[in-house]
């Protein structure tokens, strides 16, 4: 993309040249305000397509230490330096055709084949040159191309207008040249404008129409999204930056939300490739929270484990049970405050009419370094929970036993069938079972853990 752009600059500068070149000689030589005028003309798409060169091969460079978004703007700075050139131009060819008009019109125009020549050719060249540079410029979304492609096109409504000045002095009506300059001032006034109103606007930061709208339609598609807070977009060169300020459930945990974020900047940047986007969330209570999902973000914001929330209501009363799990080294006392203020938190949100109750118990150790037993230690335990999976009922055939020896004690997994029309209450019941009575046959396990699979 940034090699197009820098490929039309540069055929660009190679054609206003050669048609300032040639509209200098025949309009010298015709004595022809209006050729000179276009020649003028010429000149300044000349020194404005250099600017746009150097400003679009200036804009492409990434992002750096110093300039946080970029270089885009070179292009809108390129394409307000042109604006001016077009205006400086403007009332040069006013001033000179007004002198002309004043003084009665008439001077001496010599009109041959080559003042007709030089001007459809500058015509086709114009015609050819805007269709490309507008093409290129929409699809690179170049602010310094379509100034060029402007340019080309005020070019060739004024040379137009020039060759039926031209046309008008070949038969008899003198001040018809200084007539046709005015009205290639007029064109260039034209450009100008259009052309500057637009860079200020960039430069301004205002928001592209309808792009807004356009990333509030992608992002309110994106399922997650509670709702769009705010939208701000703003044009650097060929890129958009959109900030998005979006809602999302409270209750989503951070992965979740990540996740979400990069679903939104996916499908934002599916439909306009162009944009650099950046997301933040605001967490929103929803209607439809139960008491479990508040009691879970309440103890995730104070960064605390908690499992087996129980909710149920007593009359008028609503009743709250869970298990709060803190460091086994922690005092009592240290615990008992953590849970007071877990409690005290639980109370504040859900109203005076609540009862909270939480059980402490140890957190697991994590990162536990450690090496497998040996293979007649795994067996003695193996041996130990087919006696207790063959009393319990519904577990049977024990396997995948895994000892782990640590400083913590003894880590043990196993695996066991279960009759697959149990309830999972059931088969919890009799793992627990289970893992309950090796921990008190083995002294030194430090955690059971019983997987269950259904039969076959």
């Amino acid at each position: 993309m940034q090699e197009a752009k820098e490929r039309v600059a540069l055929t660009s500068i190679f054609a206003s040249g050669g048609l300032t070149i040639a509209k200098a000689v025949v309009g010298l030589f015709s004595g022809s305000l209006a050729i000179l005028s276009e020649a003028a003309h010429s000149f300044s798409d000349f020194i404005a397509t250099l600017v746009t060169y150097f400003a679009v091969r200036f804009a492409g460079k990434p992002a750096d230490a110093e300039h946080h978004y970029g270089h885009g703007k070179i292009e809108s700075i390129a394409a307000l330096a042109a604006t001016a050139l077009l205006f400086l131009l403007s009332g040069l060819v006013i001033a000179a055709a007004a002198r002309k008009l004043l003084a009665g019109g008439e001077h001496d125009v010599n009109i041959t084949i080559w003042a007709f020549g030089v001007i459809i050719l500058s015509i086709i060249v114009d015609f050819f040159r805007a269709r490309v540079l507008y093409r290129v410029a929409g699809e690179t979304s170049s602010e310094a191309l379509e100034a060029d492609a402007l340019h080309f096109s005020a070019d060739m409504w004024s040379s137009i207008a020039v060759l039926a000045g031209l046309a008008a002095v070949w038969f008899g009506y003198g001040w018809a040249d200084a007539a046709a300059a005015l009205i290639v001032a007029v064109f260039i006034c034209v450009a100008g404008w259009r052309l500057g109103s637009r860079t200020i606007s960039t430069l301004m930061d205002q928001a592209p129409e309808g792009i807004a709208t356009d990333v509030n339609r992608i992002a309110g598609r994106v399922p997650g999204v509670v709702a769009i807070e705010r939208t701000r977009v703003r044009r650097a060169g060929s890129t958009l930056f959109v900030d998005l300020a979006l809602a999302v459930s409270r209750t989503l945990p951070l992965d979740r939300v990540a996740d979400l974020k990069d679903r939104v900047i996916e499908a934002v940047k599916r439909e306009l490739p162009q944009a650099e986007i950046a997301v933040v969330t605001t967490p929103r209570a929803l209607d439809d929270e139960t008491v479990a999902d508040r009691v879970l973000v309440i103890a995730r914001n104070r960064s605390l484990a908690v499992h087996h929330v129980t909710v149920h209501s007593v009359g008028e009363t609503l009743a709250v049970s869970l298990d709060l799990e803190v460091d086994g080294k922690l005092t009592l006392t240290a615990a008992h405050d953590i849970a007071s203020g877990l409690e005290n938190a639980i109370a504040e949100e859900l109203g005076p009419q609540v009862e909270v109750e939480t059980h402490i118990e140890p957190l697991q150790v994590a990162d536990l370094e450690g090496t497998d037993a040996t293979p007649e230690r795994v067996a003695t335990v193996r041996s130990l929970l087919d006696t207790l999976a063959g009393g319990s009922g519904p577990l049977a055939e024990v396997h995948d036993v895994r000892v782990r020896e640590t400083a913590e004690g003894d880590v043990i997994n196993f695996h066991c069938r279960v009759d697959p029309a149990l309830t999972v209450e059931a088969v919890h019941e009799a793992v627990d079972h289970v893992e309950s009575a090796l921990r008190r046959a083995m002294p030194s396990a430090r955690r059971v853990i019983g997987h269950a699979e259904p039969q076959r």
